[in-house]
């Protein structure tokens, strides 16, 4: 047996994952009236789906949508506002993407984004300054098919060995035991999976864990899908993504994927004892937090958003004590 087997024989098992309300299938992109929102957004995969369900719940007091959140992949270019300049933005794909896209948009003062969608917290320097304020509560498993060769139970240790591209887990290059798999630069999950894991991105794209790869056939791996895996590769992988797929309250793109159990814990987002767990935002600009419709909207317990409790569970959320709290900001 190989020694990477041999590491992992001991775990076995497979993962259990709670229910939620069935609902249909998320609409991409705004759609209904009015075209175009006071709020624009894009950015996080991961959240994609429940802030496209918020959306189409929190209304002002006339009964027009307030919220207009664009999904991370689709068409090459999206519109958000009526204006040139809002016609044929670029679709930004994930986390960092739409936090540059907003920066861009508010350095130009086009109006055409009001707040980008994160999975990970970003303090980085930013200007104009940023406010990430939460909304929900996820949590990250590994991913492996039904009959991976890959145990379905691990310590979090030994999954940090196979992203350290361990020769006892992993074997040896060129021709690896194990395929370990990050999603697309720029993923919210990507950035949360490798602090988690210990290792630097700028270390991954140096190649200095060349088991770890991030695209498949060519083309990048988008977070959240199954479909990549083969009964030899892992990947991070989204409780509330899968939840929801599951329940095909988003489009279902789990494949052959399980979740993983990692130290014992069932991957449930209300396990709160499960130990890879975060929180998730919505990123405004720090200067209009205090101006509606940003303050009714996204801060504050008793924002539109915060009280939206049975949507957010709907896509496999679990509630975030700090809800609408604007602490956490860039210098």
């Amino acid at each position: 047996m190989k020694s990477w087997k041999r590491a992992l024989a001991a775990a076995a098992g497979l993962a259990l994952v709670g229910g939620v309300a069935a609902a249909g299938p998320a609409q991409a992109d705004p759609s209904g009236p009015p075209q175009f929102r006071q709020l624009a957004g894009v950015g996080s995969d991961t959240t994609q789906g429940v802030m496209n369900g918020l959306a189409n719940v929190i209304t002002d007091s006339s009964g027009n949508k307030l919220i207009g959140s664009y999904d991370a992949t689709g068409s090459a270019t999206i519109a958000t506002k009526s204006t040139t300049a809002c016609s044929a933005i670029a679709r930004p794909n994930g986390s960092g993407a739409g936090r540059t896209a907003l920066l861009n948009s508010l350095q130009a003062n086009d109006g055409c984004l009001q707040f980008s969608r994160s999975s990970s917290l970003n303090l980085a320097a930013a200007t104009p300054g940023l406010t990430y304020i939460p909304f929900a509560t996820d949590a990250v498993s590994f991913a492996v098919t039904a009959n991976s060769n890959i145990p379905k139970t691990l310590t979090l240790t030994q999954v940090q060995a196979i992203y350290h591209c361990d020769p006892n887990f992993v074997g040896t290059g060129p021709n690896y035991a194990i395929t370990v798999i990050l999603p697309q630069a720029g993923s919210g999950t990507r950035s949360f999976w490798e602090s988690t894991m210990n290792i630097l991105d700028s270390d991954v794209v140096a190649g200095k864990y060349p088991c770890i790869i991030d695209h498949k056939n060519g083309q990048p791996i988008e977070e959240h899908d199954g479909r990549v895996l083969d009964d030899n590769s892992i990947a991070p992988f989204s409780i509330s993504q899968y939840i929801a797929q599951s329940e095909n309250t988003i489009p279902d793109l789990r494949g052959k994927a399980v979740l993983g159990v990692i130290d014992g814990f069932t991957p449930q987002v209300i396990n709160q004892n499960f130990e890879v767990s975060r929180s998730v935002y919505n990123v405004v600009p720090t200067s209009q937090i205090g101006n509606a419709p940003y303050s009714t909207v996204f801060v504050g317990p008793n924002s539109a958003i915060c009280q939206q409790t049975a949507v957010i569970n709907q896509y496999g959320f679990s509630t975030n004590p700090n809800c609408g709290s604007t602490s956490q900001h860039t210098p």
